[in-house]
């Protein structure tokens, strides 16, 4: 890599030049492209040198000389003789020292490298550096892990069409980047993960190197500083089958070993008074139900007492509740009973709707609460010490179903950073299709949950990864609370709405041709946003990418 800066132009005089914006002249043997850093060195009277570093934020090329747009046709003759003009435009994005005031034409412009685009883009201000993909031409871009770890912020949201903008990989590539390289120091050991698998099983072969890496994708982590290969630490788990008949068996397809089937219990069902996860549909905020909810869970609480006879199941009345269904019943026998405090003044329409949302829960996903047939339980409980990374697969689950799952770990993994009363350790909670989670209309108890995330994570050390199609359609108040804006190829009337107003027109539009890889970075450092790239996956994304075991498939790159 080129550490010297070189020079590319000069800067306008035909153009206005202000403390914000100016515009360089770019010389016939050089370019300039969008996203480079220039900088410009000048002299304040009475202040002495002042230096000025910006972005490219735009570039045009243009005929002098010609008048009509038929001109170019003469010109393309050599009838008419004229000369070509390249210009960037630059948004300046630091002064040394703070001296707000424009160039003057006709100084020279350069283009920033090593220590000068350190300099222009913050980088020898930031003091944690967390690798974050490459710029086009192949220089690294960091991330101030002050603003990720809630020493001065928190929170990433990734926003871009599903299928085409990555979201998932570039999330998992930002934890990749933590725990492979040397930023967390010791703290990386009890730095956690916890990642949400809501499509296929493309995050199940997290610990395995893919096999199609290339030669140019290795040398693109080396640019990076991180080694290229699997995650190191990973712990997978799938929900247990439906149909399973003795035994917990996790409902995955193309993995056979190293996924761990969990389920809960119909004791930690009552205890930690999970119900309102089986109604987590965003509902208006005047709705009953969710009064009726509390209710339920608070008399399930107070009237079951532990079962003597096994440690996974209630008894309520004398009668052991021995499996799901039977809760249920119990719950369904209480509220329906006019005269039950279980249900207290409330309408029968509004027992009716509990009712049968209950029952499409019972039916959708009573397979993950076990009772009497619940072996060493503890064995299937959800477990994010045991490893660095931990996947949990949902893709198979009813809708229903998935936002239980989500609920409950999520209340879980936040009671217990809530328990611990400090920052460290870090907990990082990568979810995805956040807008059906925490949606801007209406209230649930997971939308509850992640908006003390948002809000009150930062100084528990929960951090969240969020991703989903549309930033418009999920709470403000999540978005607002991320130090991070990350977006992919977006949808061109997704561009124009107000929560992209931190993307100047020109990347807007850009925004809407990205290539899969592709991200446009918002940071708080840097005022502008940029255009990065990340490498392709060095770990397996589905099963024909895993390497056999045993393989090295980096061995032909270390033969060369």
């Amino acid at each position: 890599m080129q550490e010297t800066s070189e020079q590319v132009g000069m800067v306008l005089g035909t153009e206005d030049a202000t403390p914000l914006t100016f515009w360089v002249g770019v010389a016939p043997d050089a370019y300039l492209q969008l996203d480079d850093a220039v900088v410009v060195d000048t002299e304040v009277p009475g202040r002495g040198p002042l230096r000025i570093a910006g972005i490219v934020q735009d570039v045009r090329a243009r005929h002098e000389g010609a008048q009509f747009d038929t001109d170019v046709f003469l010109v393309d003759r050599g009838v008419l003789p004229v000369d070509t003009a390249v210009a960037a435009e630059v948004v300046a994005t630091r002064f040394e020292p703070e001296v707000f005031v424009p160039p003057m034409p006709g100084l020279p412009a350069f283009r920033a490298r090593g220590k000068d685009r350190d300099e222009a883009l913050y980088f020898d201000q930031m003091q944690r550096r967390v690798p974050a993909g490459l710029t086009r031409d192949g220089e690294p871009v960091f991330l101030d892990l002050d603003f990720l770890d809630g020493s001065r912020g928190a929170h990433v949201n990734i926003s871009g069409v599903s299928g085409v903008a990555t979201k998932t990989t570039y999330a998992l590539f930002l934890l990749y980047a933590l725990f492979h390289s040397d930023v967390l120091g010791r703290a990386a050991v009890n730095t956690k993960a916890i990642v949400f698998n809501v499509k296929g099983e493309d995050l199940m072969w997290l610990d395995t190197p893919n096999a199609k890496l290339q030669e140019a994708d290795r040398e693109d982590y080396e640019r990076l500083g991180l080694p290229a290969g699997a995650f190191e630490s990973v712990g997978l788990w799938a929900p247990v089958r439906p149909d399973a008949g003795g035994g917990a068996i996790p409902h995955v397809e193309g993995r056979s070993t190293g996924v761990t089937a969990y389920y809960w219990t119909v004791r930690e069902f009552v205890r930690e008074r999970f119900l309102r996860f089986l109604f987590a549909e965003a509902e208006d905020e005047r709705s009953q139900i969710a009064d009726l909810v509390a209710r339920v869970e608070s008399h399930l609480d107070r009237e079951c007492e532990d079962d003597p006879e096994h440690d996974a199941t209630v008894v309520f009345g004398g009668d052991p509740v021995e499996d799901f269904d039977a809760l249920c019943e119990v719950i369904r026998h209480n509220v329906e009973d006019e005269n039950s405090p279980w249900r207290g003044r409330l309408s029968d329409a509004t027992v009716a709707a509990f009712v049968r949302r209950l029952d499409a829960a019972r039916f959708r996903m009573g397979h993950l609460i076990w009772g009497r047939r619940a072996e060493h339980p503890e064995r299937h409980r959800i477990d994010w010490e045991s490893s660095q990374v931990t996947v949990v697969d949902i893709h198979n689950l009813h809708d229903r179903a998935k936002r239980f799952v989500t609920g409950v770990v999520i209340k879980r993994l936040f009671e217990h950073k809530e328990r611990m009363g400090h920052r460290e350790p870090l907990a990082f909670l990568v979810l995805d299709e956040l807008n059906r989670y925490a949606p801007r209309e209406g209230w649930s108890p997971i939308k509850e949950v992640l908006l003390d995330v948002a809000e009150r994570g930062r100084s528990l050390g929960m951090i969240l990864v969020g991703a989903e199609q549309t930033a418009s359609e999920v709470e403000r108040r999540i978005i607002a609370n991320s130090a991070f804006r990350v977006v992919g190829r977006l949808d061109t009337a997704e561009a124009q709405r107000s929560e992209y107003g931190f993307l100047p027109a020109v990347t807007r539009s850009r925004a809407s041709i990205l290539k899969p890889g592709s991200m446009i970075l918002q940071q708080p450092h840097i005022p502008v946003p940029l255009q990065i790239r990340f490498p392709f996956p060095s770990w397996a994304t589905r099963a024909d990418e895993a390497a056999d075991a045993g393989e090295d498939p980096f061995e032909r790159f270390r033969d060369e």
